[in-house]
């Protein structure tokens, strides 16, 4: 089994395409369930935000199991496959495992170095484990993987700037009115996660008010309650006062997740010369295509985004987090490699114990009048000939497969003393609890 990732994300494939793809909170038990179907895929986790799709997988084989992932992304897209195929990006195995680290770290994110990942990815393994898709292999990797993101964060400078898309855009927008969003009036629709992100860059920007709109009001007022609370005007509304809210605003913001457009070119209408400046963030689009055809109507959106920070700086902070992630990558591959071979050292060494016994009971039975402090002597005689015999060739076993081809070296001990190949299995489902559990612990303890 080994672990394979295919996916589209703003490097790979133009806003049009993702757009397609984009997997609606909603939809992601379903296709989770569809992939988890797929006749080579044993475990599954859906990474889906507003510029990234992507799966993560366990696969008993590498044409199989990218065959199944890409017919279900392509189903759910409704596109061709042989269209989609144009814009997947794979990686397996080792390279698998470093591209997600990578992406933990914000390495692989539209604004380099953004930590809003961290809680995405968090959230994607969460929703697995609850449908059941998320096993001990996937269970490893993602705790590995927040471990690695979080590090590169404490360690680098990356994120220093406190960068995201939310920032980015309405670094745009504060260039289309002036140079500055202090005491501009804003209406944001939407009130997740993203934005209560925008919301609070728009009251440390110094806003004059924001009016959050949402198809619920409840989440609306909890939002524009906050906010207010923390001393910038806000009110709440829902989607029908649209309209007259964007007579008066400066700044619309639209980052819903809602699977149609949500602002018409109704809804924002003739401005009669008053500048309004949209941020669309939704995948797909919030904001109809035509809102930008109007008059004093500026829109910023993730295909304006992507083209401007397509070519972000690579300075000394990205450098060192990369290093981090090469490390971290080298590392939990070897562990594992050497995890693969430790069921089958144990094995042995059960099958030399057995042999023991079966000597000692074969020795009682042709000498039973022996005595008792001399059979002992002898049993421990045996026992330190048989460790001494032993121990070398599983030191360096486990040495050598935390190399590339660790498990041939499992394989070539398993076929030298006719190791029964379940015996490895059943150590091996033994130990995963215990390795989960001191994952688990390990986890707390970084987070307290």
């Amino acid at each position: 089994m080994s672990v394979l990732v295919v996916g589209l994300s703003h490097r790979s494939a133009p806003v049009g395409v993702l757009e397609r793809a984009v997997v609606g909170a909603e939809d992601v038990p379903k296709l989770l369930d569809e992939l988890m179907r797929g006749s080579h895929v044993s475990e599954v986790v859906l990474l889906s935000t507003c510029n990234r799709i992507e799966v993560v997988a366990v696969v008993d084989a590498f044409h199989g199991g990218l065959a199944d992932v890409g017919e279900a992304l392509a189903r759910h897209a409704g596109l061709p496959l042989l269209e989609l195929t144009e814009h997947l990006y794979v990686h397996y195995a080792g390279s698998a495992v470093q591209h997600l680290f990578a992406v933990a770290a914000g390495l692989d994110s539209m604004v380099v170095g953004e930590a809003q990942i961290l809680g995405q990815l968090r959230a994607a393994y969460a929703t697995a484990q609850e449908a059941g898709t998320a096993g001990r292999v996937l269970h490893e990797l993602a705790q590995h993987a927040l471990r690695v993101g979080k590090l590169v964060h404490a360690r680098t400078g990356i994120d220093a700037a406190g960068a995201s898309v939310v920032s980015e855009a309405l670094a745009d927008a504060a260039h289309g009115l002036g140079g500055s969003l202090t005491g501009i009036r804003a209406v944001l629709v939407g009130a997740g996660a993203m934005g209560g992100l925008a919301a609070a860059h728009l009251r440390r920007a110094g806003a004059g008010e924001i009016v959050v709109l949402n198809r619920s009001g409840e989440r609306a007022e909890r939002l524009a309650a906050l906010t207010a609370e923390q001393g910038t005007p806000a009110r709440a509304g829902t989607l029908d006062v649209l309209a007259a809210e964007l007579a008066d605003a400066d700044l619309l913001v639209a980052c819903t997740g809602a699977v149609g457009s949500v602002v018409g070119r109704d809804a924002v209408g003739d401005r009669a010369g008053r500048p309004l400046v949209v941020c669309d963030l939704g995948l797909p689009r919030d904001v109809e295509a035509s809102v930008g055809e109007l008059a004093d109507v500026t829109v910023v959106d993730l295909a304006t985004l992507q083209e401007r920070l397509s070519d972000g700086a690579r300075g000394a902070s990205v450098t060192m987090a990369q290093d981090i992630v090469a490390e971290e990558a080298q590392a939990y591959l070897a562990a594992q490699r050497s995890a693969e071979v430790t069921p089958t050292v144990t094995a042995l060494r059960k099958r030399a114990a057995e042999v023991i016994d079966a000597e000692l009971l074969r020795l009682d039975s042709r000498l039973p009048d022996i005595d008792d402090k001399l059979r002992q002597e002898f049993a421990r005689s045996v026992h330190r000939v048989v460790d001494k015999l032993l121990h070398t060739p599983t030191v360096q076993v486990k040495r050598l497969a935390e190399g590339p081809d660790g498990d041939s070296y499992a394989a070539a001990l398993r076929t030298l003393f006719e190791l029964d190949p379940q015996a490895p299995a059943a150590v091996a489902v033994q130990r995963s609890g215990d390795v989960i559990a001191a994952l688990e612990a390990r986890m707390e303890r970084e987070e307290s």
